[in-house]
């Protein structure tokens, strides 16, 4: 019996797109940013919300913590965390930095004034892609940098109680 060329082809080209289906099964496809935590912040430039001077990575001072907290008037998780950025104001080892995310500047600014205002540094993220450069993929989330601008630890979802224990246990590491 004769096998002709057309069926051999057809035939690989079936067996090799099952093959790379299956494979394809396997690869974890979840976005993770996991991996930043242990290493140094990026340079980064973002813009302050009321004013344009800019913040860098070059102001981030060398005698304290930093939190970096991505947040946004719109974002209720953001609301339910904010008592525990109020708390944390209070810490003379932490400095807290707001980059507020794709919010209009009017709707951030009447939220600080209603809820209080917990950040140091209020920055400005319009169009969200200066949050990409710390991993950023939802929100709040917030970032833990050390002195030596080392980032370790990295909170997803809206600060806790739990949360709060965590960094001022690492900020108040001898």
């Amino acid at each position: 019996m004769k096998i002709s060329f057309l069926k051999i082809i057809s035939i690989s080209l079936v067996v090799f797109a099952l093959i790379v289906f299956f494979l394809a099964l396997n690869i974890d496809k979840r976005y993770s940013t996991e991996k930043i935590v242990g290493k140094n912040v990026d340079n980064f430039e973002i813009i302050f919300l009321n004013n344009d001077a800019v913040f860098k990575k070059q102001d981030l001072t060398n005698d304290k913590y930093h939190l970096i907290n991505i947040w946004a008037s719109w974002c209720l998780p953001c609301r339910k965390e904010h008592p525990i950025l109020m708390r944390l104001k209070k810490e003379n080892n932490l400095i807290i930095v707001g980059i507020n995310f794709k919010d209009k500047k009017l709707n951030a600014n009447d939220f600080l004034r209603e809820l209080g205002n917990p950040y140091d540094f209020s920055l400005s993220d319009k169009d969200g892609t200066k949050s990409i450069l710390f991993g950023v993929y939802g929100i709040p989330e917030s970032i833990l940098i050390d002195k030596k601008h080392k980032i370790i630890n990295k909170f997803i979802g809206p600060l806790n109680v739990k949360d709060y224990e965590d960094i001022l246990q690492l900020v108040n590491e001898k």
